[in-house]
């Protein structure tokens, strides 16, 4: 458990184009998010530009000497702000996020997450000091990952499932317990992600906006509890383990949405809400080689066992 309450960063709706920094300034990004917005970002001070292509706290590491000016620009999706996190952090610099897609809850987060021994650890970072919100852009992205985020809100359904599966087998550490009051408001956060995916989906601002909003009141409710078990569950255990077999080419929804479909299953839950609002954000839920999904679920027991991992319905697949 968290000792430390984190607040969300500063955010703010500006068009990229006319947004100015004078600062010397070193952007964290990839290539695809900076060939997508450069041209507009012509109001930074640019001082170097810094790609990243793994999840990997090495990797970042030897990015760090490289790192050159007054503030640190993420520039992208999840992977491009954790590695920025972790830079601001190891810099003492201020960081300001630009996302291109909304694919993640990472923009608001202050962990940054890592792979590490065929599991995600999450670093002690800390939140963007400010998170620049141009709808256009984000309306804009490829419709697979535009709305991608909507994944850690629908995980809710499974996540919050198993935070009480696990109380109900004495399974939740003091430090997770399990609290009423937050799962209620969890469950109305996913009805709210569940109301906008079409509008969300589709690029339309009002449907962005609520989307935004879901990811932000789901990031500071697990900030308020100190841990993630409202939103991260077997869904995300599926998606760490899976992606050992096909590697880090595929975005962040299309291991977890696939995740949340099999474990809704797997829980008894009806799962046609949950797809309905997966397709409306164009999640795509046929990237994972089906001989790949079942062996990946045959070993999901003793995976999670290996890597300790918050109990849920992953631990007794196959049981009875």
């Amino acid at each position: 458990m968290s000792a430390v309450i984190w607040p969300l960063p500063k955010v703010e709706e500006h068009a990229f184009a006319d947004w100015r920094d004078a600062r010397p300034a070193t952007v964290v990004t990839t290539t695809a998010a900076w060939s997508a917005v450069r041209k507009q970002l012509h109001g930074l001070n640019v001082a170097a530009v810094l790609e990243v292509t793994t999840a990997d706290v090495d990797a970042w590491q030897a990015l760090r000497s490289h790192v050159t000016g007054e503030v640190i620009y993420a520039v992208g999706g999840g992977l491009a702000v954790d590695a920025a996190k972790f830079l601001a952090r190891e810099r003492a610099l201020p960081l300001v996020c630009l996302p291109t897609a909304l694919s993640v809850d990472a923009f608001f987060t202050w962990a940054s997450g890592v792979r590490s021994d065929g599991c995600v650890r999450y670093l002690v970072t800390h939140p963007p000091d400010l998170v620049l919100l141009d709808y256009a852009v984000l309306a804009a992205a490829p419709p697979s990952i535009r709305a991608a985020g909507m994944c850690d809100v629908l995980s809710i359904a499974t996540g919050s499932w198993d935070w009480r599966f696990a109380e109900a087998r004495g399974q939740n550490p003091p430090s997770m317990r399990y609290l009423a009051w937050a799962d209620h408001i969890a469950a109305a956060i996913l009805a709210t992600a569940l109301d906008c995916a079409e509008a969300a989906g589709c690029g339309d601002r009002d449907g962005l906006k609520q989307l935004v909003d879901c990811l932000a009141l789901e990031v500071q409710l697990c900030n308020q509890i100190g841990h993630a078990r409202p939103e991260e569950g077997s869904e995300h255990y599926f998606a760490y383990a899976v992606e050992n077999a096909v590697g880090k080419g595929l975005p962040h929804g299309d291991l977890v949405g696939p995740g949340i479909v099999l474990m809704a299953q797997a829980q008894g839950q009806d799962v046609a809400p949950l797809r309905r609002a997966l397709d409306a954000c164009h999640i795509p839920l046929d990237r994972i080689p089906p001989v790949v999904v079942q062996q990946t679920l045959a070993e999901l027991p003793a995976y999670v066992r290996r890597h300790a991992l918050p109990f849920g319905i992953a631990h007794v697949l196959g049981e009875g």
